[in-house]
């Protein structure tokens, strides 16, 4: 894909994007895309927390992860034409199809199954109110949650679920 867009729109973007389009692409690192694949920005207190909350829920294993720092993140974020800096959303693909924003919650809480499932609520919402509700938390996650000075190191335990 081509440069960086506006984030206007973004979540309805992402959901018109075809399956398994970084496929296609020869800058993506190919990755094992049996799982759902959730990238992160590994240095945002918040955004580390989401996934350490799926990791620990996650018995299935559904989930691998990549922090959007990674080459494989910033292939993934250049392939959908997000800002590879300012990391405005996590990115969950499942079965070859990309989630950002809100949306990127309700797909993992219909992954983790159980109670989780209820986050599939959050996709009745309009797409604009629900990105404006998201971009509000995420311009300002830093002051909120934090930042750390490098990325989330995993516990030996879940290395094995960290693409590069």
């Amino acid at each position: 894909m081509s440069a960086p867009v506006s984030e206007r729109g973004l979540s309805r973007r992402l959901a018109a994007t075809p399956a398994y389009s970084y496929r296609g692409d020869p800058a993506v690192p190919g990755f094992p895309d049996d799982k759902a694949l959730v990238v992160f920005d590994g240095v945002c207190v918040l955004c580390t927390g989401f996934a350490r909350f799926l990791l620990a829920r996650d018995r299935a294993f559904a989930f691998r992860f990549a922090t959007a720092q990674s080459p494989l993140g910033q292939a993934l974020y250049r392939h959908y034409g997000l800002d590879r800096r300012h990391f405005a959303t996590n990115l969950v693909i499942a079965n070859g199809r990309v989630y950002g924003k809100l949306d990127s919650l309700a797909a993992s809480g219909a992954l983790l199954g159980g109670p989780w499932r209820l986050l599939l609520a959050l996709r009745m919402l309009p797409y604009a109110l629900a990105d404006r509700a998201y971009d509000a938390v995420a311009r300002n996650r830093y002051r909120l949650f934090g930042r750390s000075t490098h990325c989330m190191i995993p516990p030996s335990t879940w290395h094995a679920r960290f693409l590069g």
